[in-house]
C-alpha cells in the first residue's frame, strides 16, 4: 500500500486539476479587479454535466486530501 499510495495521488491530483479546469466561471474580466456587470452570475442553479463536474470535484479533492492523511500516517 505504501508504494502504490503516490501513483493514486498522482491519478487523483491529474483527475482533480481536469476536472476544475472543465467548470465554467460567470467571471469576466472586470471581475478579477473587483467589478462586475452582472451581481447574480455567481448564483445560479447546476444542473446536468456542471451539476456533475461540481460535485465529482468535491468528491476527488475529498478523496486527495484522505490519501494525503493516510500517506502522511503511514510515514
Amino acid at each position: 500500500m505504501k508504494s502504490l499510495l503516490p501513483y493514486i495521488q498522482i491519478i487523483l491530483s491529474v483527475i482533480m486539476v481536469a476536472l476544475i479546469l472543465l467548470q465554467q466561471t460567470g467571471a469576466q474580466v472586470g471581475g478579477a479587479f473587483g467589478g462586475s456587470d452582472n451581481l447574480s452570475s455567481a448564483y445560479h442553479t447546476r444542473r446536468g454535466l456542471e451539476k456533475w463536474l461540481f460535485i465529482s470535484t468535491i468528491i476527488i479533492a475529498i478523496l486527495f486530501a484522505l490519501s494525503a492523511l493516510i500517506s502522511k500516517i503511514i510515514q
